[in-house]
Formats: structure tokens, sequence, C-alpha cells
């Protein structure tokens, strides 16, 4: 296994993404019919139109959690110290202020004043949309109509959601289905998505969530592969190329999971150019938010390695 990236090392890996690029524009000779010469600009391709980068705020979970920074002080902080200008919210961090206008108004006054666009809203603990009694799976799709009201007024195009059931592989999926085609009916009048993430038990599985995905066959309905959660239960595994392959015919949003950086500023568990072709042959060119979750880099230098791999194999794609 490849060494983690020092603190010294990491330096060197994000010079790009510290210092910025530069690009220099040359000058061509008149044509023959006596134009005037002109400035061209560089035959680069245009790297930002294969996708754009957005900020997972899972990815400053412990900054939060310690109260070292606030909810409200996100969107500053992905423009200012990473110059991301795109964000996706994680419902933990203001749990009771779904409904309290008056905070959702300053979060999106902030967002909002720094032309920063809030993409989406993940929902965890809200109750298991693919429970076994109706009653309870109805309660669960009613807890999360708060969070698609409050996504469509911060300004979000989704909300991610979890497909969590019990049972057999079938059964599993027809329960999650039900759920989810409730909640993206609910979810389709306020004009907003309902994406799954690949999060464990059988939502790791690709194929099962892609059979839910069908079997949901709803508009407003899609996934948000994340390129490392494949873990069904224990170590059981499921293979991470083939899930993200499998869940990205119905990819709204992706999620560029991080934990560990090699000395090249690789993710050392994860191939991310593989990963990039995967999700860009699939014809998606959307947001990718950056989610680390890793120990061995603090959160703001695993944000901008994360970033500078992103961009780099951004470049190398193009």
């Amino acid at each position: 296994m490849a060494h983690g990236v020092t603190r010294r090392g990491f330096v060197q890996v994000s010079a790009a993404f510290l210092a910025g690029a530069s690009l220099t524009g040359r000058v061509v000779a008149a044509d023959e019919a006596g134009d005037e010469t002109q400035p061209e600009t560089d035959a680069e391709p245009d790297t930002a139109a294969l996708f754009s980068i957005s900020l997972a705020q899972w990815s400053l979970h412990k900054a939060l959690y310690s109260r070292a920074m606030d909810n409200l002080d996100f969107a500053a902080t992905a423009k200012d110290k990473f110059g991301i200008d795109a964000i996706e919210y994680v419902n933990q961090f203001f749990k009771d202020k779904a409904k309290d206008t008056d905070y959702l108004a300053q979060m999106k006054q902030r967002a909002d004043d720094l032309d920063v666009t809030s993409v989406l809203i993940m929902c965890d603990g809200e109750g298991r949309l693919g429970d076994p009694d109706d009653t309870a799976r109805k309660q669960a799709v009613e807890n999360h109509y708060k969070w698609v009201e409050a996504a469509k007024f911060l300004g979000c195009h989704s909300i991610r959601v979890n497909a969590a059931s019990e049972g057999g592989y079938e059964e599993q999926q027809k329960l999650a289905a039900d759920g989810l085609r409730r909640l993206c009916e609910f979810a389709d009048t306020h004009g907003l998505n309902v994406l799954v993430e690949n999060h464990g038990g059988l939502s790791s599985n690709g194929a099962w969530l892609a059979g839910v995905m069908q079997l949901v066959g709803h508009d407003r309905v899609g996934t948000l592969p994340d390129f490392g959660n494949f873990r069904i239960k224990d170590d059981d595994w499921y293979d991470k190329y083939q899930g993200v392959q499998e869940l990205m015919p119905y990819a709204k949003a992706v999620s560029a999971k991080s934990h560990v950086f090699d000395e090249a500023g690789n993710e050392s568990e994860i191939d991310y150019l593989r990963m990039m072709k995967i999700v860009l042959d699939a014809g998606y060119h959307g947001y990718v938010g950056i989610e680390y979750e890793g120990s061995q880099l603090g959160e703001m230098e695993g944000i901008a390695a994360t970033k500078a791999l992103l961009e780099r194999v951004r470049g190398e794609l193009a």
C-alpha cells in the first residue's frame, strides 16, 4: 500500500489548488487578407464543462459536531477557503431548523450573497423508507416532507435519502420502491428530486438499487452514487466500480468519497481516473461533491487534496 501524504507532501500535491492555474494568451499572425493581429485564447479544452465540483457538508462533520464551525458559515467556508461555489447540506447540522423559515432564510441569504449554489440536502434519521410495517413506512415518508420543503426554500434541486429496509432481496426492493414512490409524488409537487445513495445494507449492492429505481419508475427518483459506500455488511463488499457503473444511468448527483492519499496525491483506495471515466461515459456532467471522510489529513487539508485530485483528473480526461 502506498504511503500516506505527509504535511509537506500535501502542500506539494495540492500546489495547483493553492496557487491556481494560469493561462497565457497568445498573439497570432494576421491572415492573408491582412486582418489586424488579435489575441487568441489558449487551445486548452474547457475542463469545467466536464463536471462541476461541489462540497458535501459531511466533509466538515468533525468541525461542525465540535462546534468549531457553525452551520451558517458553511457557504462562506466553501467559497472563501476552497473557491467552491456549490454546496450540499446535511440535515444533521440543522436538524431542528427544517421548518424555521427565519433560520433557513439566513442560510439562503449567506449562500446567495456569495453566489454559492445550494445543490441538495442529505437527509438521515427520519425512518426507513422501506420499513416492512406500512404505518412506519408511511411515517418515514412523511418525516421527509419537511426536508423537501426546506430544500425547495434553499433553492436545492434534490434531497438525498436512504433506502433502508428489511427482509429478502426482492421484498426489500418492493418495500423501498413503495416508500420512494410515495415521497417522489410529494416532491414532484415542489419540483424536487429524491436521490438514493448507496449507504449500507442492500443499497450498497448496485444491482439491487438499480432495480429499485426501475420499480419506482418516477421521473423524480434518482441515485447519488458514492465512490466508497459499498460495504453491504461486515466484510461483505460490493465492487465499487461495478456499483457506480450500475447506478450512473439514474444519477442526478455524484459523491466523490475520499479517505487516504498517497505521495502523488491520488486517493489510495479509489482510482479516481477510472471512476470519473465511468461517470462521464454515462453522460453525466453535473456536480461531483467532495466528501472527505479520512483521518490522515485534517478536514481542511483533506478537502483541498480531494479538490486538487478532481481538478487534475478533469484535466486529464479533457
